[in-house]
């Protein structure tokens, strides 16, 4: 199989999920990386961070508000959670958010919403 590795899409996707999900967390993602995983994180943070959020298009607060609403109709409660505190970074605000979460209860239903507002609280009760 080919080396699909782009070094500078990498990069560029680092520096993004850095500035989005903090330095610690991501280091910490990529430390524990083993022979198995790392090729998923190299990818993933290449193509997700460096391509999917790496132009100007659209800015990062808005990238994180559409990623609460995809995320949580998913109902991927682990990743919503990182990204909900992401999305703070990213100067979305508490009326936002809990916008976002009315949303995905009118589209996914009442019980995905009350597990996006139970993910919140305790999430902004620690900022």
């Amino acid at each position: 199989m080919a080396d699909l590795f782009d070094e500078d899409l990498f990069l560029k996707g680092l520096a993004q999920r850095k500035g989005t999900l903090g330095a610690e967390y991501v280091e910490k993602n990529l430390a524990a990386a083993d022979d198995f995983t790392r090729p998923f994180q190299e990818a993933m943070t290449a193509w997700c961070w460096g391509f999917g959020w790496g132009d100007d298009v659209i800015d990062a607060k808005t990238r994180s508000m559409m990623n609460l609403s995809m995320i949580g109709a998913l109902g991927k409660m682990h990743e919503w959670e990182i990204h909900l505190k992401g999305a703070v970074t990213n100067g979305v605000s508490e009326e936002e958010i809990r916008a976002i979460i009315h949303v995905i209860a009118i589209y996914c239903g009442v019980p995905q919403g009350v597990e996006c507002f139970r993910v919140a609280r305790r999430v902004l009760e620690k900022d």
